[in-house]
């Protein structure tokens, strides 16, 4: 009803372009390191770019900030489902699984009493981000939505999720369900280590075909840009796009290239620009950071010359140096920088690291954590085996006694193992303080004795030759 002489003024529509603008003046953290790359300034409240293997991060901006995920929650739906249920499921659709959900948010039109695979619900989950299966997945897992979301809550706090709270599957809009940039990155990291899961991830275009339990035959595409070719970009591994009106444009996206898998996120940013964000921001890190394999390039803790404790195949079959790095151990440092470049830390907790580690290196460049690497021994057999011959215990008269050589070969030789093994750690410890006149050695002297006064040891520095 109008009232004569008033009118009612039209709430003004959100000026999205504008808040977008304004946010590309915020303040990116990772530039405030000294000599790394400066990353770009984008339209986000906040990103991340992380190394997954290293979980070095090249890009931050305000990544601890707790904001709303939307549909990239499902990624962690994912997750859980496949490390906690077979691909090979029946999952059927409750009423409630169904009828929860607005009838405008993302569905792919799966009825209450039907069902598919939990493969088939995954792809979609991922593919089309259908609310519905993310709902009849939970059930099927928890028993209840409410009791998924415990779980959810639960494995985010086991990846390391300190930002995070998540109340549904689906990642409809809830005051009290929100994450991080930094947490997202590290759920994202979580699921593409799973090979089945990255490839449903990274899926442009799935078909359903009909079934006693699912009777529609149709085609499902993914709306994610870099995944389904509208934005060409090489080395994409997959990823989840979201949106409510509360958390805007949000985008979780995998690329590996020249051995380095990187993890973006993006959120609270306006389409299309999540998407060229996200390609900036690989472009960011893979043309200025580089992989670096630990192994290769540092002999500071274990001397370049280690042939005082390595041996040729013995009686044992036994070859090889007895402390080393591990192999695979990386790290990620910007292009201009090197291995020498870094502080280090040394730790000898080695509690849930694999069996044979002796200590964890972790690298800083300027404060920042690159990654670590493991010193480990170098002998990968434990135990050895021989075919022993059963004899007589009972002695007679001018009977030949027979010595079983094997056996005293093998305590011998763990007692010589044993004494090896100390004079190698001894010398490990040495290594950490040994200065000569070099002054590159003097220079890492230095370090290595701030190193032994925080462990509580004393060593007396070398004389000048």
């Amino acid at each position: 009803m109008s009232v004569p002489g008033c009118y009612i003024e039209a709430a003004a529509a959100p000026d999205y372009t504008a808040a977008m603008e304004e946010r590309k003046k915020l303040e990116i953290q990772s530039n405030n390191t000294d000599n790394w790359p400066e990353g770009p300034a984008i339209g986000a409240q906040a990103a991340i770019l992380m190394e997954v293997n290293t979980g070095t991060i090249l890009y931050a901006k305000n990544i601890d900030e707790e904001l709303y995920p939307a549909s990239t929650t499902k990624m962690l739906t994912c997750l859980i489902a496949a490390e906690n249920a077979d691909m090979n499921d029946m999952v059927t659709f409750s009423y409630d699984a169904v009828h929860s959900v607005p009838r405008d948010g993302s569905n792919i039109g799966i009825d209450a009493g039907e069902s598919m695979t939990l493969e088939q619900c995954l792809y979609g989950i991922m593919v089309g981000s259908a609310n519905e299966c993310a709902n009849a997945v939970a059930e099927h897992v928890a028993g209840s939505l409410d009791d998924f979301a415990d779980l959810m809550n639960k494995r985010a706090e086991e990846l390391g999720c300190t930002h995070s709270h998540f109340v549904n599957a689906n990642g409809l809009f809830n005051e009290d369900h929100y994450t991080s940039a930094h947490d997202l990155a590290l759920i994202a990291g979580a699921f593409f280590s799973n090979e089945l899961l990255s490839s449903i991830g990274n899926t442009a275009r799935y078909h359903f075909t009909p079934t006693d339990t699912q009777p529609d035959d149709f085609y499902i595409t993914n709306k994610h840009k870099l995944i389904n070719g509208e934005i060409s970009y090489d080395g994409i591994l997959g990823g989840k796009t979201g949106y409510t009106d509360e958390a805007r444009e949000t985008l979780v996206t995998c690329a590996s290239r020249n051995g380095m898998k990187l993890v973006c996120v993006v959120l609270k940013e306006e389409s299309p620009y999540q998407f060229t964000d996200t390609a900036t921001l690989f472009d960011y890190g893979f043309n200025n950071f580089q992989i670096v394999n630990v192994a290769e390039t540092d002999n500071y803790y274990i001397p370049e010359d280690t042939s005082f404790f390595a041996s040729d195949n013995d009686i044992f079959g036994y070859s090889g140096n007895v402390i080393q790095w591990n192999d695979d151990d990386s790290i990620i440092l910007p292009i201009t920088a090197s291995i020498d470049d870094c502080t280090s830390e040394v730790s000898t907790d080695v509690t849930g690291q694999p069996s044979g580690t002796i200590a964890v290196v972790n690298y800083l460049y300027n404060g920042v954590s690159v990654g670590t690497a493991r010193i480990i021994t170098g002998s990968s057999q434990t135990s050895f085996s021989f075919s022993n011959t059963k004899t007589d215990s009972k002695i007679t008269p001018n009977q030949s006694i027979y010595v079983d050589v094997k056996l005293i070969i093998i305590i011998v030789s763990v007692v010589a193992g044993s004494i090896i093994f100390v004079l190698n750690l001894h010398a490990f410890i040495q290594s950490l303080h040994y200065a000569g006149n070099d002054p590159q050695e003097r220079k890492r002297y230095k370090r290595r004795q701030k190193l032994l006064k925080q462990h509580k040891l004393t060593y007396k520095k070398p004389r000048k030759r």
